[in-house]
């Protein structure tokens, strides 16, 4: 069996993901490619070379991060398709019913 399809078939299982034996075959190759660049990324010598924390040398130009008064319970779920007590309502997405 190819190692590409078979960390192909590893990865989507640690993921829970259901992919059929064409999807693996499909994906290995893709898979190894994005892996080689990975570990050409992992070679390379970056010692001294100063960390970078954004993309540009520009300042942030965001407001300060400031506490300030919550919206009202109220006016924040005024517009909630579905109300519980002081919460949205939402349907339940894991476990099944309910």
């Amino acid at each position: 069996m190819d190692s590409d399809v078979e960390t192909v078939r590893r990865t989507a299982a640690l993921a829970r993901l259901e992919i059929t034996d064409e999807e693996a075959e499909r994906l290995g190759p893709q898979f190894a490619r994005i892996l080689a660049a990975f570990r050409v990324l992992a070679s390379l010598d970056v010692e001294g070379a100063e960390a970078m924390t954004h993309a540009s040398g520009e300042e942030s130009v965001l407001r300060a991060d400031e506490e300030r008064p919550s919206l009202p319970v109220d006016a924040a779920l005024s517009n909630a398709p579905r109300r519980v007590d002081d919460f949205y309502g939402v349907p339940k997405t894991i476990g099944g019913d309910g």
